[in-house]
């Protein structure tokens, strides 16, 4: 029997603390039935219930016509471990159904899966727009590495569109951003991001790892690209490494080639390990989106704290922005300490007895950092400036503990 490859339709705006569902009667499978089922076939090897585990690094053909025919028929079948993994391309049907695209491509990281990106779209010459508070590894690749390659990166305000437009040129190729933003948490207008693209022919990105697919498919407002960190809420685990571009097939081709070349593959058992995480992912993601309401609510009004960043919040800059794209908000909430200088906020840090002191986001656990050193600390001041790291700020992701418990954990690090 084929598999379920439903392509679910944008979801449905709700109330901020209970995410709708798109399960209907009418509409096919809803959202927990394609992450545990899309993708795969119903009668796997084995007879098992889960996919098997490939671990081989080449493939063998019957016959020396077996191999003319894969070739010039172009049979779906595996040749070489660097080329594609049986247990990927499951991975890869499934995520592509979820985001609601055509196709998506799997890589050993979310960085391997941008830069597989940008190497196969870019060529001497060409340019590149960022809204400035993308992840500071990504611009550092665009900026310090690409450039080697005489590709030019430009950067202008997040949420500035008059001002992007105003930056394309005839050799801008790709316009990218995150959404929301990593830590301010800032949303993109999608359709009015995606129409700057169409009106002058340039290639849009978004990187969408904070908010998941379920919460947030960009695909739906006409973006080209939509980037995540599978390590984060996909995986949801803390246990390993990925990266997935989804897009049009092809669109896609010519990465999925290169990929092929750099070798930036996954292994057989990372492979496993993602599928096994995408079966809970709804279930994962209705937590993480109640969690990241109920402390940010708690935040907003305790005494000790100055600001907080979530867009689930009606304080937030980008509420209605989120309201009307997202049918979540994540688990990811970013805040700061009244009064503290950056020795006291990490005194916060250390107070907490549940969050674990690390970086990343996504995963069960709930991890807590402090950005000025986590992420900013070889930085001037200047330029923590310049992207909003202020020294009392603390970026808390959300684990799928009790909620309770976190805001109880909270209030007394805080009264410390």
């Amino acid at each position: 029997m084929a598999s379920i490859t439903r392509t679910p339709t944008r979801p449905p705006v709700s109330t901020p603390t209970e995410p709708a569902s798109d399960e209907s009667p009418n509409s096919g499978p809803g959202f927990s039935t394609l992450s545990v089922h899309a993708g795969e076939a119903r009668q796997k090897p084995g007879d098992a219930v889960t996919d098997a585990i490939f671990c081989a690094s080449t493939y063998t053909f019957p016959s020396t016509q077996s191999i003319i025919d894969f070739i010039e028929e172009e049979h779906e079948r595996e040749e070489y471990g660097r080329y594609g993994n049986p247990g990927e391309r499951v991975a890869e049907r499934k995520l592509a159904t979820l985001e609601g695209a055509e196709s998506a491509l799997l890589f050993a990281s979310g960085m391997a899966a941008f830069v597989g990106l940008l190497m196969a779209k870019l060529n001497t010459g060409d340019e590149v727009i960022f809204f400035d508070e993308c992840y500071h590894r990504s611009r550092e690749f665009c900026f310090k590495h690409l450039a080697r390659f005489g590709v030019k990166t430009l950067q202008v305000t997040t949420g500035d569109y008059a001002a992007m437009e105003a930056a394309i040129t005839p050799r801008t190729r790709m316009l990218i951003s995150e959404s929301p933003t990593n830590p301010h948490l800032s949303c993109i207008d999608l359709e009015r991001f995606a129409e700057l693209g169409r009106k002058h022919e340039v290639e849009t990105l978004i990187d969408a790892t904070l908010a998941t697919p379920y919460n947030l498919r960009p695909i739906n407002a006409g973006i080209d690209y939509v980037l995540h960190s599978a390590t984060k809420y996909l995986a949801g685990h803390n246990d390993l490494l990925a990266g997935v571009v989804c897009g049009s097939k092809e669109q896609l081709e010519p990465v999925r080639n290169l990929r092929g070349i750099m070798g930036g593959i996954n292994s057989p058992q990372n492979a496993y390990l993602l599928l096994r995480g995408l079966k809970t992912f709804e279930l994962r993601m209705q937590r993480h989106n109640a969690n990241g309401l109920a402390v940010a609510r708690f935040l907003e009004q305790h005494p000790r704290i100055e600001k907080v960043y979530y867009p689930g919040l009606e304080s937030h800059d980008y509420h209605d922005m989120a309201k009307r794209y997202m049918r979540g908000y994540g688990g990811l909430v970013t805040f700061c300490v009244k009064d503290a200088d950056w020795r006291a906020t990490a005194d916060v840090i250390d107070a907490v007895r549940i969050p674990r002191i690390a970086p990343s986001l996504g995963g069960v656990e709930t991890l807590i950092e402090q950005p000025l050193v986590m992420s900013y600390y070889k930085q001037t001041p200047e330029d923590r400036a310049r992207f909003g790291i202020s020294d009392n700020m603390i970026r808390l992701a959300c684990g799928i503990e009790d909620a309770a418990d976190l805001i109880a954990d909270l209030e007394q690090a805080l009264a410390q």
